[in-house]
């Protein structure tokens, strides 16, 4: 920690903690993932939908990657301070925490129906600008920011600009290694993706969406309430 390389390498580990939570991001990168291989699109043979599969997660990242970027510039620039005041904590809780729980129920209630035939027959949507809006939509990317984010962006900012771009590499590596993983991971063993795995990995995320949006919903009530 008192390097830039010791800050770029336990923000690594910080950001994948972060990383492996479930959550919006999460569910797209699979669902994303999920619609190339199965739906293929017109033309589509050989190993094309299998590369297009592994690549939604660097392409989910770098959307991911855009917004942080610019949030780490806002931070610099002041934003750290008004993310980090008790009310604004406590009102992104609760309203995170309710899209959240809105979100894990409204995967429940068409768990019965959801196939990988259903999700390749939906429009393609841009991973890129995937990975922005799921971001913005996950309370816990907020709230990291204006907590953990906020104090490595003040510990980096003791080697200038050199430590600032070290943490910010090292963080985003972790999102670019576990999201990657996943999508190569379904590319590789998409034989083995079936509905059953697919409404199966859904339902582990929908259960996880519904804790945290529990919890950031009781933190904020808290913040406010305190």
């Amino acid at each position: 920690m008192d390097t830039p390389t010791g800050i770029a390498v336990t923000s690594f580990l910080v950001g994948l903690s972060g990383a492996m939570m479930p959550g919006p991001v999460l569910t797209v990168t699979i669902g994303e993932a999920a619609a190339r291989l199965k739906g293929g699109g017109s033309g589509a043979a050989g190993r094309g939908p299998l590369v297009r599969a592994a690549l939604v997660g660097p392409l989910i990242v770098l959307g991911h990657a855009i917004l942080e970027v610019c949030l780490v510039i806002a931070i610099v620039l002041g934003l750290g301070r008004f993310l980090a005041e008790t009310p604004v904590m406590g009102t992104i809780g609760v309203i995170g925490g309710a899209v959240l729980v809105w979100m894990a129920w409204g995967m429940f209630r068409g768990m019965r129906e959801l196939t990988l035939q259903t999700v390749a027959a939906l429009p393609g949507r841009n991973p890129v600008l995937a990975g922005v809006l799921t971001s913005l939509s996950n309370p816990y990317w907020t709230v990291w920011w204006a907590t953990i984010g906020l104090g490595y962006i003040a510990l980096s900012m003791r080697f200038g600009v050199g430590g600032l771009v070290a943490f910010y590499l090292g963080h985003i590596l972790s999102d670019l290694v576990w999201y990657s993983s996943i999508s190569l991971s379904l590319a590789v063993g998409h034989r083995l993706l079936t509905d059953r795995v697919y409404r199966g990995l859904v339902a582990v995320c929908a259960i996880f969406l519904l804790v945290f949006g529990l919890y950031f919903g009781y933190t904020g009530v808290r913040a406010l309430v305190i």
